[in-house]
Parts: structure tokens; sequence; C-alpha cells
């Protein structure tokens, strides 16, 4: 996260100067003065923002209530149903690159493709069985970057833990055993690290395998999937999520005192890895064309259901609000870009490699915004960037009034904006109705099934009004 605070707010914006082009004969919005290089009152600010009133309304009524109304959601079924999941490294992630890259195209907006390498994790075969107390098919979902089994798979006896501390302190029992971890679900950033440090733990006291309980707050016997690390210098063991019920079932059996015996087969194996791309959407500036205000999603998902939810729903916002734009013929100061990012469930990969690549222009990232929580009901933006920043979107997200989505909240998030965020980049992100998120992620369960097209059209709206705004002001935020 990129540190708040700095300057106080007044001392702040009065050193938010403009800096306005002079190359570009394009005529400035009528509501706002030109600049005359002078430090800005905050007052100045608030009439400049608040003179884009009319211009918010005309998105929104066109994503929500307009000819576009839908669209995002149409778009994004077609997407998933014709392309299907997109794990990083395979044919259906080359696949829905291609098919991302020809329907913006087909859309009239500019797109081209940026190479990246990303990881290539091949699931292949997997099964588990409870041998002891009673013969019962367990349902797992192996984990990114697992290794396999041998062959003939790996059957041994279970040593059922609630939290790492537990295993600290049973430790002398786990000795080649299978360690199935039926830890509690308190919150997604807390509980995850079970998923991707429970093999290293595991593998560190001897275990053979490690068998995670699925992060998740409710459950209907479905596992969920999602990367896993492991430590360096600790034997790799094989590793897979199990269901919230199974991971309950075989610590009642164990406080019974039952021997729990399972067999593990799993395929799993790490290819070398694959050439893939970020795709990158613009509608060029006319003044500062060298100025970005950036949207983005990831066009990547993991190997089950269709990843509609997670991402197909931000990669489809974030383009739709350039549409939304181009539709209304507005075409702000700055430049506006989509990138649908590639490889983010296994770390940010491709995110990562555009930081490296476009850092040395850093100066002229003017906001960067990321949906990857779902796009449901918005809530609110939630909001990196010192006070002075802070006070311009304050502002910014009044416009939303029609959408009753006018709360900034702290902390704006995501995987694939954090390098920019933590060099002082403002970045903003969704608070959406989120409460199901966790239901469905990384599970079969993250299908169309999931998704509601009037709430994808309040997303797309509120993206594409806090990007066209912001990249449309005199100034760029101030950082």
């Amino acid at each position: 996260m990129a540190l708040r605070g700095g300057a106080p707010f007044i001392l702040s914006l009065f050193m938010f100067v403009s800096v306005l082009s002079s190359q570009c004969d394009c005529h400035p919005h009528p509501a706002r003065a030109v600049s005359n290089h002078t430090a800005r009152k905050v007052s100045d600010v608030v009439a400049e923002v608040a003179g884009y009133a009319d211009v918010a309304k005309k998105i929104i009524d066109l994503a929500v209530f307009g000819a576009a109304q839908n669209r995002s959601y149409r778009r994004l079924a077609d997407f998933t149903d014709t392309i299907g999941n997109r794990v990083s490294g395979s044919h259906n992630l080359e696949l829905a690159i291609k098919y991302m890259y020809n329907a913006i195209t087909q859309d009239g907006l500019d797109v081209h493709l940026e190479p990246v390498k990303i990881p290539h994790w091949v699931r292949g075969k997997e099964s588990a069985e409870m041998i002891m107390p009673r013969a019962k098919s367990l349902a797992i979902l192996g984990l990114g970057s697992s290794v396999g089994t041998p062959p003939e798979g790996i059957e041994a006896a279970v040593l059922v833990v609630e939290s790492f501390e537990e295993l600290k302190r049973r430790a002398n029992e786990a000795v080649g055993k299978i360690v199935v971890f039926n830890q509690p679900f308190v919150s997604y950033g807390e509980t995850v690290a079970y998923r991707a440090y429970g093999a290293s733990e595991a593998a560190k006291v001897g275990a053979v395998a490690s068998l995670i309980r699925s992060i998740t707050p409710f459950s209907i016997n479905s596992p969920h999937t999602g990367w896993q690390d492991y430590q360096d210098g600790v034997n790799h063991i094989p590793t897979a999520c199990i269901t919230v019920e199974d991971a309950e079932l075989m610590w009642r059996m164990a406080q019974r005192g039952q021997k729990i015996v399972v067999r593990l087969t799993m395929e799993a194996k790490t290819l070398p890895d694959a050439d893939s791309y970020n795709t990158v959407v613009e509608i060029t500036g006319w003044q500062h064309p060298e100025q970005v205000v950036l949207l983005s999603g990831h066009l990547d998902s993991w190997d089950v259901g269709q990843g509609a939810m997670d991402d197909g729903g931000g990669a489809m916002i974030s383009w739709e609000a350039l549409s939304l734009i181009r539709d209304l013929g507005l075409r702000p100061r700055r430049t506006l870009r989509t990138v649908l990012w590639t490889a983010e469930e296994q770390g940010g990969v491709g995110a990562q490699q555009y930081y490296n690549l476009h850092k040395i222009n850093i100066s002229n990232f003017d906001l960067v915004m990321e949906s990857d929580l779902g796009t449901f009901t918005p809530l609110g933006l939630q909001f990196t960037g010192n006070d002075a920043a802070r006070k311009v979107m304050e502002e910014v997200v009044k416009l939303l009034a029609p959408i009753n989505t006018t709360k900034l909240e702290p902390h704006g998030e995501g995987t694939d904006i954090s390098p920019w965020m933590q060099a002082g980049v403002p970045g903003a992100s969704f608070h959406v109705a989120d409460s199901r998120y966790f239901w469905f992620h990384h599970s079969e369960g993250d299908t169309m099934t999931v998704q509601d097209p009037r709430e994808m059209n309040l997303c797309s709206a509120l993206w594409a009004v806090v990007a066209y705004v912001v990249a449309d002001l005199e100034d760029m935020l101030p950082r």
C-alpha cells in the first residue's frame, strides 16, 4: 500500500499546480477555466469537479438505463461461455486473450498486446480417498505450484490440527503423516495463510502431504483452489484443498480417537514458463497523452468454474468504461488506459512485468484502478493517496449521487496495482456488497450464475465516471 498522509492538506493542495500543455489546439471543457499556472484554491478544485455533474449523469444514464444497459453482462456471458476457465499458461488463456483482442478491436477501441512470461502449472488427474475408519471419497483441488505424488499415490495416517501453533505442539506426531488443517475461517486475509504456507509448515515437521480446509466461510461440499508458496530450503510435499465438510468430519473422528488413513494421488507438475500478454486498451488524451489514468481487471482465472466473478467481471467493466466514454463522444485531457492483466492468480506476475517496463514513466501515472473483488452492488470507492488527493477524490465521488455511491473509503487495494501504490501513485478499488464473494472464490461455483446484470451496470457507471473525471481535470492528483 502507498504511504498515506504527508504534508497537511492545505499546504499540499497549494502545491497542486497546473502544468497544462500548449501543444494541443483542442478546446477545454466549458465548465472549467484555463489554468494560469498559479496555485489553486480548494474552492477552485471543488467547483471544477462539480462542473462534471452533467457529464457524470450522462455516463450513468447510458450505463444503467440507456443503450448500454446490460452490455457488460452480455459481454461477460459471451466470453466465459465461449472460453471457460483460463489458468496461467493454458491454451484456454491464449484463446481468451485472442478473443478479447478481437472483440475490443471490433468495438472500435485501440488495443495492443504486451508480451510477458508467466507460470505454467498443470493440475493433471487427482483424487483422494479416506480408507479408515471408513471408505469415503474426498473432493479435492490441488493447489497451484504443488508437486505431484508418486504414480502409486501416497497412503498414510492423518494428523488433524486447527492451527499452525497446534502443529508445532504436536510436531512429533506429524512424521510420515498427511497433515489435515481444519482451521476456522476468520477472514480471507488472515485464513489464506494456511493455503499459502500449510505445505511448507507440514513439511518442516516431517509430513508427507498436506490437505487444507478450503478458505471459505460457506460450503456446499465444494473445494476451493488457489496458489501456494513453498518456502526455500523446505521439502516440497503435495498439497490440496479439501472441503470444509470433510475437514470437519476428519476433525470429529480424530477427537474420538479414531485412526484416519487417506490415499492421495496427484499428477500435478510445473512446466517451463509460458508466453502470454497483457491486453492494453486506450483512449488517447487530447492534451496530455503521456499522462495516464489506468483501469484494470485480470483475464486469467483458476482452472475451475468459468472465472466469471474472479475476475471476468472486473475485466469487462474496465473495457465497458472506455466503451461508455467513447459512445458519448468524450475524450479526456489524459489517456485512459485499460489493462487486462495476465497471471494475476500466480501473484500478479503479468502486472509486475508491466510495472517493470513502464515505471520509468511513473510520474505520468495519475491514478491506478483495479476491480478484483467482484462486480456486485457498489457501496463505495476505496482510495489510497495523500490528504490532498483524497480531498479531490471526495469531490469526484459526489458525482455518483444518482447511484448512491458517494462514499470514499481508505485503502485502495489490488494485487496488480500494488507496485504502483507502493511507489506513491494514487490507487482506487471497489467496495462492493461482497458477502458472497468467498463462497464461490476459486471454486466450481464461480460461474455466470453468480453475476447480476444490474449490478454490473452500476459498477461500469462508477468505473467510467471516476476514470473520466480524474483523467480530464486540469491537474493530476497530488502525491
